[in-house]
Formats: structure tokens, sequence, C-alpha cells
């Protein structure tokens, strides 16, 4: 017989076991009078010999499994394997060998018993004693009993829970199988392996564990509470989309296993299923020279407003109060879902985006400016701070945008330079809309609030050549 190194002694086994069998005890009694004539006879049935020699038969109704046939059909008979994860190969993939030393056994087998198994789930300074006992260690035999011939046969009968109780495989018609290709032919028979899977009821146990940790545990709980009310948090949030819960055993999941119980039956399944594509509620200008190409008029309210506004200027209303009202109206809606957008942009792509990402090379330098103001913080971006708080870009943004107003409108209404200016001078002088968003961003520069309404340098220039 080979011996491991002590892992806590004779002694501390032995007291171990006397304190589990004190517990055991001490409950029984507690559920009898104190002159019930049965006391005797229970106290002399948890005497450490008679109590050990007892489990010893009883361990044959039950067996330490790590991979269950249970799981897969209540009433499956088969075989069941007890396979320590730390002697599986290797492999690149999550299973039971990714459990280590660090695992949790599983008994199935006849519920009255799992004392037994309790019994050798007992450990000390870190080690089971059925890892003892397998491992062949003397101080945890010599606990068993003082007789070392008992010892052994006390031994040989509880690790024996750890072997298949069937003389060979064997497999059940309510059990899965499945072929397995194992040669090169499909189309013969003979390139086939029948395999019979088996419930990891070690790794499910684990995971159980970890996603009951990430699910419920005081961090996680911090964690969401900070996400609910996006606050900073120096955790991490852990989420399991799709996560589904399988129940096993019913009212009785202790008829499929002890770790299943202790679980009440509950086993997680963590979704499998391909990523579902979901287009970005925020259209970014990819590839695109200038937002009021075709992205600004992509957005489902700017496409009502403008209908409205045609529709309207084509009645050829009156020239009243009530008029001009209903004109900005349409003309503050259509700067508003402006500045949203701009918003947007700002919001949900990084400082620097219009520099860094090769998507948006051929957006615009005015535009550049406009949507991505806080690339001026970037500490090699001096120039662009400087164009973003001394040039005339905004003015350049307002005729844009009158430029793309009048296309839009175009067709039955004469549009021109002059509804032009118009449209520009609204969006650049609007309180509410764009002259607020760019206040605050320049209280968040520290630049001065001028907004320029003038004609951009360019513009003095071309005109002087169209009109020589």
């Amino acid at each position: 017989m080979s011996e491991a190194p002590a892992t806590g002694g004779k002694a501390g086994y032995r007291a171990a076991i006397s304190a589990f069998l004190q517990e055991r005890l001490q409950a029984k009694l507690d559920k009898l009078k104190p002159d019930d004539p049965q006391r005797d006879e229970v106290i002399a049935s948890f005497a450490h010999d008679v109590w050990l020699a007892n489990a010893a038969k009883r361990v044959e109704q039950i067996q330490a499994v790590t991979h269950s046939l249970k799981p897969i059909h209540p009433d499956a008979r088969g075989t069941n394997f007890y396979v320590e994860p730390r002697t599986l190969p290797s492999l690149a993939e999550l299973g039971s060998h990714a459990l280590g030393e660090r695992f949790v056994g599983d008994v199935v087998g006849n519920a009255a018993a799992l004392d037994v198994y309790k019994l050798l789930k007992l450990e000390v300074s870190g080690r089971s004693l059925l890892a003892a006992l397998l491992a062949h260690d003397a101080d945890a035999l010599a606990a068993l009993h003082a007789d070392q011939a008992q010892a052994q046969a006390l031994r040989d009968a509880f690790v024996s829970l750890t072997q298949p109780r069937a003389e060979g495989p064997s497999s059940h018609t309510l059990a899965k199988q499945l072929y397995w290709l194992t040669g090169s032919d499909a189309c013969d028979d003979a390139h086939y392996t029948l395999l019979a899977p088996l419930y990891a009821t070690s790794l499910a146990h684990a995971v159980h564990a970890q996603l009951q940790e990430d699910r419920f545990g005081e961090t996680n709980k911090a964690a969401r509470q900070a996400r609910r009310e996006r606050k900073m948090h120096d955790g991490v949030f852990h989420d399991y989309p799709g996560l589904a819960v399988q129940n096993m055993g019913g009212t009785k999941p202790q008829n499929i296993s002890q770790l299943n119980s202790e679980r009440r039956g509950v086993n997680y399944l963590l979704s499998s299923l391909p990523p579902q594509w979901k287009a970005s509620a925020v259209r970014l200008p990819v590839h695109a020279t200038s937002v009021f190409d075709r992205l600004f008029i992509a957005r489902p309210e700017v496409r009502r407003t403008v209908r409205a506004l045609r529709v309207f200027l084509e009645s050829d209303p009156d020239a009243k109060l009530a008029t001009r009202e209903r004109r900005e109206e349409l003309l503050d809606a259509l700067v508003d879902e402006l500045v949203s957008l701009a918003a947007e942009l700002q919001q949900i792509l990084p400082p620097g985006w219009s520099r860094d990402d090769e998507r948006f090379k051929e957006l615009i330098y005015e535009e550049a400016l406009w949507l991505d103001p806080l690339r001026a913080e970037i500490p090699e971006e001096a120039q662009f701070a400087h164009d973003w708080q001394y040039t005339d870009w905004p003015a350049a943004i307002g005729k844009a945008f009158g430029n793309w107003l009048n296309a839009q409108l175009r067709g039955k209404l004469p549009m021109g330079d002059a509804e032009a200016r118009e449209w520009k001078k609204v969006f650049l002088t609007d309180d509410d809309g764009f002259k607020q968003q760019l206040r605050e961003l320049r209280d968040k520069l520290g630049t001065p609030h001028y907004i320029p309404i003038r004609k951009t340098h360019a513009e003095p220039l071309a005109l002087r050549e169209e009109n020589p």
C-alpha cells in the first residue's frame, strides 16, 4: 500500500468523523423524549465502529459520479462514471477537465444512503475523506478502525462507490445515443462510432455556482445598481442574456442526484443561439462627404417634416402671422433633428473619430469640426482646436443646411439664394437648437460664445468669380 503525505493526521480525520456522527446523533435524539426507550438503541447505532460498518454495507446502494445518466432521463439505467477531472485530456474547449483538482463529485442511487456520501465528503486540511482513501492515505485509513484489516475492508467498501456498478459499459433505451463519424466515408456504417452521452454533473454544478455568484452575489448587485443609476463603478457587471433554466427531478430533485438536490433541481443552460443582427439606432456618416447627402434625410422625422413643409408652402398660404408661425414650427423641428443627429454622433463615437476611423475620412473638414468637437481636446490636434475656435465653420454648416433644404423643396416651389440664406439664418440663430448646443460646447472647451453668421471666406470669392 502506497502512502500519501499526511493531510491532517489520523486525529484530524478521526475528529471529523466523530463530529459528523455526533451531529447526526443529536438530530435523532432531539426528536425523542428523554424517557424514550429507543434512546439507548439510537445512541448505540451511532458508535464509531457500528455506524461505519453499517455504512460500508449501505454504500452499495449509491455511486459517486462526475458524469451521470439520470439527468438524461430519470428512468434510464446504465453506466455512470467517476473520473477525476485532472486525469482528463487538456483541451482548448471548456469541459470537465477545466475543473482540475477543485471539483465536487456527485452521487446517485438510493437517497436513504446519501448520509454515507456526506461522510466521505468530510474535509480535513482541504482534502476530502474520499480523496484521501482513494490516495491510500495511511492517516485516513487508520481513522476508520483500530484494526488494520477491518480498516482496509471499510476503505475498499467506501471507495467502491467510485466504480461502475455494472460489469461492463451499458446504456438504456431511454438514454441518448448517437452515431459519430470517426472515419472519412459518411456512407459507410463502419466509419461510425456509437456514443452514449452522459451529463457532466460536476461541471454543471461548478457552472451553477459561478452563475449564482455572478447573478445574485453582492458584488454584482452593486455593479447592477450602478449600471441602473448610470454611475461609475470599479467592478465588473456580469450578465447572461438568453439564460434558460432546466429543472430536473420535479418535486423530488434528490431522485436525480445529490448535487441536483442541493441546487433544488436548477440547471442553467447558456444561450447557444446565433447572434441576432440589430441595426444601429443611429446611422453613421460612413464614406460620406456630408451628413446632408443621405444621412439626414434618412431620419423618419426629417422626412415627415420636409414633406409637411413642402405641402404647406405649395398650398400658397396667405402672408399672415399663422403662416409664419407654422413655417417656423416646421423649421424648428428640422433644426432640432439636426442638433439631435450631432449630439447622437458625439455621444456614441469617441473623440477623434473623424480622424482615426477610415470610414469617415471623406467627411468634409467643416462637418468634422461640427460633429467631432472633442477632437479639439486631443493634444496633437492643436490646429483642429484653433480652427474650431476661430474659424467660421458654423456659417458653412448653416449654408449647407440652407442648400440642402432648398434641394428638398425645389420642384413646384421657386427656391433660390434668398431662401437658402433664410434657412441658414434660422439654423444659426435658433436659441434652443444649434446655438444652444454650440454654446454648451464652447463652455466645455473654454472658448467664446460668438457664432458668425456672415459669409464664409470662400463665399465672397465665389461671388466675385461668378460676377467679375
